[in-house]
């Protein structure tokens, strides 16, 4: 891990100068880890529930960024389904340590690096439900968030380091969200996790295998509107830290590249596994994008029996007014695909796999004449102010 920290902490410096405020994380980083370890060794003397806590019927949503993992991820946790986690749970995983630290969060939010997220992109704070890959970061420095914001920018390429084909961290990935799950159904006073997590999309197999029976919601979005979108999402981020279109351009064209890249290689992995019978398919449940926006009360439905739920009249009330918002949502994400150096044409050619397997044609297509028209308006603007480009919409 100390290796990974050092590696990490030279491309922050090398690619935006920011050697001090790297070296500040690192140092606040060490001493997390520190305080976490201590605390999780206290847990099992104060809280003696946790011996008993058993991770049972685990919900995991699946699927690249901007597909719309988070909004069902929240809605399913906000209907109190099961429990999701907390950004500021995953930073700081053990019950010790967050009754000491709970009556700071107010002031740990201005520090936190959740603050450099655009809201309209991706609403998000310690106390907002988070993607639990999060946690994998924060403990390892290590996964698909260290590549996708920082290692993609390295020379010579790392991204054999995060793949799980070249090197697959699942045991102790795994291990490490089975401890802080089940603390966080203590916390909660759930009898149910439901996980949200890019990362497991090319190692189904092995989280199934860990997790027997759990339940997937694979969520498909047509990649010509996720793959850019996702790219819109990171670098806004960058560029709130670091100023990312004020990097070099040759240098920003590599970065783009990679990643555009390891998102289609979580697509195929995903597809390839499942194709080829390494996944149960009962355990799995495709969710179409078209689906969760245009048809959601009746995708609810077979979402709820596919997860063996039965819904109570406030659930169903929840279904309806959610349902009717996603009718009129409009979408204040805005991006444009030539800006990263992609027409839709090319995304649709290395992501014909996608297409065939799983997401239907006309519905694909329609989205696909509205989301040319709304690229076609960007074009023009695309010499504005930056402040125009750096928008961001629904998760």
């Amino acid at each position: 891990m100390i290796a990974r920290i050092c590696r990490a902490y030279r491309v922050v410096g090398q690619t935006f100068g920011a050697w001090l405020p790297a070296l500040l994380t690192v140092s606040v980083f060490l001493t997390l880890r520190l305080g976490v370890a201590l605390g999780m060794l206290v847990d099992f003397a104060l809280f003696s529930r946790l011996r008993q806590t058993r991770i049972e019927r685990p919900i995991a949503i699946v699927g690249n960024p901007r597909t719309g993992t988070t909004l069902l991820h929240r809605f399913l946790v906000e209907q109190r389904l099961g429990a999701g986690m907390a950004l500021w749970r995953m930073l700081y995983p053990s019950l010790a340590l967050q009754a000491l630290l709970r009556p700071f969060l107010p002031i740990l939010e201005r520090l936190s690096p959740a603050r450099h997220h655009a809201t309209a992109a991706h609403a998000t704070s310690l106390t907002a439900v988070e993607t639990d890959d999060a946690a994998l970061l924060f403990r390892y420095c290590d996964g698909l968030f260290l590549y996708g914001f920082l290692m993609a920018w390295a020379e010579p390429d790392r991204y054999a380091d995060f793949d799980p084909a070249h090197r697959d961290t699942s045991a102790r990935d795994f291990a490490w969200l089975r401890a802080i799950w089940r603390r966080n159904l203590v916390a909660t006073g759930d009898c149910r996790v439901i996980a949200k997590l890019f990362s497991v999309g090319p190692r189904l197999p092995q989280f199934l295998a860990r997790f027997p029976d759990a339940r997937i919601l694979y969520l498909a979005r047509d990649p010509v509107a996720a793959i850019p979108s996702a790219l819109s999402l990171v670098t806004g981020v960058l560029d709130r830290r670091f100023g990312f279109w004020n990097r070099p351009p040759a240098l920003r064209r590599r970065y783009l590249d990679r990643l555009y890249r390891a998102f289609v290689d979580l697509l195929r992995r995903f597809h390839d596994d499942y194709q080829a019978g390494l996944i149960d398919r009962s355990r799995v449940l495709i969710v179409p994008y078209e689906r969760l926006m245009g048809d959601f009360a009746a995708l609810m439905s077979e979402i709820l029996a596919f997860l063996d739920i039965e819904p109570t009249p406030a659930l169903l009330a929840a279904i309806a007014r959610q349902a009717d918002a996603q009718r009129h949502y409009q979408s204040e994400h805005h991006y444009d695909l030539a800006r990263f150096g992609l027409d839709a044409a090319q995304i649709r050619r290395d992501c014909a796999f996608v297409y065939q397997a799983f997401l239907d044609p006309q519905a694909t297509t329609a989205a696909t004449v509205s989301e040319t028209r709304d690229i076609s308006l960007r074009d023009a603007l695309r010499d504005k102010p930056r402040a125009l480009e750096a928008g961001y919409g629904h998760h």
